[in-house]
């Protein structure tokens, strides 16, 4: 019983040891996104096509856990490319003087509703602290064999903070695009094998 007991430990620690692990993005099931108000009267979406993200996570040791993510900010895109060109102009990114939007997590928390990543955002050369709540869905299996998890995350951004302050206030009152901008992440991993 005693050996049965030793063996069964054992192969539980190692099915432990395996869930901290490093993840590949999947970028064909990923986006990195934004929002901001526009004229007080509606929302324009955005988006990065170029980015690199590596993650370490382990839900049953949230030590290991590590993100960062580097993203490419002349990759912006809204679907227009005149309001793209236009972002990535000095009055927005500075895209050419400030290449990169960089997160790179310190810790992380368990939350009743998931977890909070702890770190810092650098964006036009200003690096902030930043809390970026996340929820994860999985461990899966996909039909090739690989293990999945699905991350979605959600934040907003005063671009004031990072020295991103262009715009204009209309006669009514309000700006034509809105100080506070939305992150929205919605990405897949699958665990390095």
């Amino acid at each position: 019983m005693y050996r049965f007991m030793s063996a069964a430990l054992l192969l539980l620690s190692l099915g432990t040891m395996a869930l901290a692990t490093d993840y590949v993005n999947d970028k064909s099931h990923t986006t990195i996104g934004f929002e901001v108000t526009h004229m007080v009267i509606s929302t324009v979406e955005g988006e990065f096509k170029d980015y690199d993200v590596s993650l370490t996570f382990d839900p049953q040791d949230l030590s290991k856990f590590n993100v960062e993510a580097n993203i490419k900010l002349a990759s912006v895109d809204t679907d227009n490319l005149k309001r793209d060109n236009h972002l990535r102009s000095p009055d927005f990114f500075n895209a050419e003087k400030y290449p990169l939007m960089t997160f790179k997590s310190s810790k992380v928390e368990k939350t009743d509703n998931g977890y909070v990543a702890i770190g810092t955002l650098t964006l036009h050369g200003i690096t902030k602290d930043l809390r970026l709540p996340f929820t994860v869905k999985g461990p899966i299996k996909d039909p090739w064999g690989n293990t999945r998890i699905g991350i979605n995350a959600t934040t907003i951004i005063n671009r004031k903070d990072f020295n991103v302050s262009w715009s204009k206030t209309m006669d009514g009152g309000g700006l034509v695009v809105s100080d506070d901008v939305r992150i929205v992440i919605n990405a897949e991993f699958i665990r390095k094998k």
